[in-house]
């Protein structure tokens, strides 16, 4: 268990991890996050008097989360691409990983504000995701509280008293997700790996022209040219239609590994989607990217 000191360093961390991670933005993107960070470190976020919970849109649940000695509070706004934006593939497997940590003790609150209902129900349902998510449509919870308009700083570790644990988004940055593991388990664990070098034949690679109904698929290889072993501690994606698997295992000095991309469109058109890959080497994140066109 942490001492008073202990968690004064644990929240300093917090605010240079965050700001560290983005590191290959501008100066003042910088700027913006440490301010952000600072700004809502243990601020309390208020919490609509009434919110209906459903199941995938159709079933209201009695979901009771208020309690909670901690939660993850996920809220999702109406701009942009909201496929993009929910990643709910990501969040299902954050979710069982945090569950297996802290025995199903920390509840995951979504809070989505929709600007197209019938897409955001067909989403949930395609991505077979059954926790209970809110759609607030009148933006209730954040007219309570204000939220950061970068999807960065839309998510929020809170303690029993609601507060601000940690801010951002972890399953778009592996460093965030590092802290809320952290907090959650209240061990101090070794995130620095030795680093190594990476070669990739091919960084891009363009589908052609091909029907919306069909899905498409390649293999992208990362060569180990370095002298230790390479680790992938995450890959997201720019959208959610873009799927991506490897083997999670250390591929050793001189060994290959593979990573399957996987793109299902979700409308007709053009397409360029990025995949980025957090590795233990010198220069990271690795991107690699899909192109292609998709017809009716």
């Amino acid at each position: 268990m942490y001492t008073t000191m202990n968690k004064n360093l644990f929240r300093l961390s917090c605010v240079l991890l965050a700001v560290l991670s983005l590191a290959s933005c501008k100066e003042s993107e910088k700027d913006t996050a440490l301010r952000l960070v600072r700004e809502w470190d243990g601020k309390e976020v208020k919490f609509p008097a009434r919110s209906v919970f459903t199941i995938q849109g159709k079933d209201t649940v009695d979901f009771d989360f208020k309690n909670a000695k901690s939660k993850v509070l996920v809220y999702v706004d109406s701009i942009g691409c909201t496929s993009c934006k929910l990643q709910l593939h990501m969040w299902k497997s954050l979710m069982e990983e945090v569950d297996s940590l802290t025995g199903g003790t920390v509840p995951f609150v979504f809070y989505f504000h929709p600007k197209d209902v019938k897409e955001l129900n067909f989403l949930i349902r395609r991505d077979k995701f059954r926790s209970p998510v809110c759609f607030d449509t009148d933006d209730e919870l954040n007219r309570l509280n204000h939220f950061p308009s970068d999807i960065t700083f839309q998510t929020f570790l809170l303690d029993g008293g609601n507060r601000v644990k940690v801010i951002g988004n972890p399953v778009l940055n592996p460093n965030v997700k590092e802290l809320y593991i952290r907090y959650l388990t209240g061990e101090e664990r070794q995130t620095e790996q030795p680093l190594t070098e990476v070669s990739i034949p091919e960084t891009e690679y363009d589908f052609g022209s091909f029907p919306q109904t069909e899905t498409k698929e390649h293999v992208f290889r990362l060569v180990n040219t370095g002298v230790m072993p390479l680790v992938v501690h995450a890959a997201t994606t720019s959208c959610g239609c873009t799927r991506v698997e490897y083997d999670k295992s250390p591929t050793p000095p001189g060994g290959t590994k593979e990573v399957r991309v996987t793109y299902q469109a979700d409308e007709a058109g053009r397409f360029n989607k990025a995949i980025t890959l957090h590795c233990n080497t010198e220069n990271p994140p690795l991107i690699l990217k899909v192109c292609g066109e998709v017809y009716n």
